[in-house]
């Protein structure tokens, strides 16, 4: 695959579910994040290297929601016919050229508007991976910018900068730092 390729559409077909992760049916990306939203499986991934620091990237400006922004490592939606296994491995694939074992950490829903572009509401399942050695290379289709980022560094980011970062990024760095310490220490 052309590591540059176009590797998501509003076209691309997402998995509509309950609050309990019960499928009830299928909308195309554009129709899932139009208006308020409906809710569907979404995965939210982030990377840390042996020194501890978390990968951030910052979002394409091709992007409808949240151009520009600073993100977690990889975020994006299973695909209709595709686990979350299948679909966390093929976006860190496409988006960072990178390999890891994935931890689930936890499950949540959340509603963010974006102006008049549309909304997220989101049953988010978030992972954590450790990377030693592995070079990123990022799809510039997907990402404008990315950086190692130091645990406190982005602990000051969520409180001198938080109009620069995804309001889903905000939520799950907060939980992951008071519940999950263990699987984000480094390797």
């Amino acid at each position: 695959m052309n590591k540059h390729a176009q590797v998501s559409s509003e076209s691309e077909r997402l998995i509509l579910v309950d609050h309990d992760d019960n499928v009830v049916g299928f909308s195309s990306k554009g129709e899932a994040h139009d208006g308020e939203g409906v809710l569907h499986r979404a995965f939210s991934i982030f990377i840390f290297n042996a020194e501890g620091s978390v990968l951030l990237q910052q979002r394409s400006a091709q992007k409808r929601l949240w151009p520009l922004y600073w993100s977690n490592s990889c975020c994006s939606h299973p695909r209709e016919g595709e686990s979350y296994a299948q679909s966390t491995e093929r976006r860190l694939r496409e988006e960072l050229s990178l390999e890891a074992e994935l931890v689930f950490l936890y499950r949540f829903s959340y509603h963010a508007p974006f102006g008049d572009a549309g909304s997220e509401r989101e049953l988010c399942s978030v992972y954590a991976g450790h990377v030693r050695d592995q070079a990123v290379d990022v799809n510039p289709n997907e990402i404008a910018a990315w950086k190692w980022v130091s645990p406190s560094e982005v602990d000051r980011l969520l409180v001198e900068e938080p109009d620069t970062l995804t309001p889903w990024f905000k939520m799950e760095w907060t939980r992951i730092r008071k519940d999950h310490s263990a699987e984000i220490a480094p390797r």
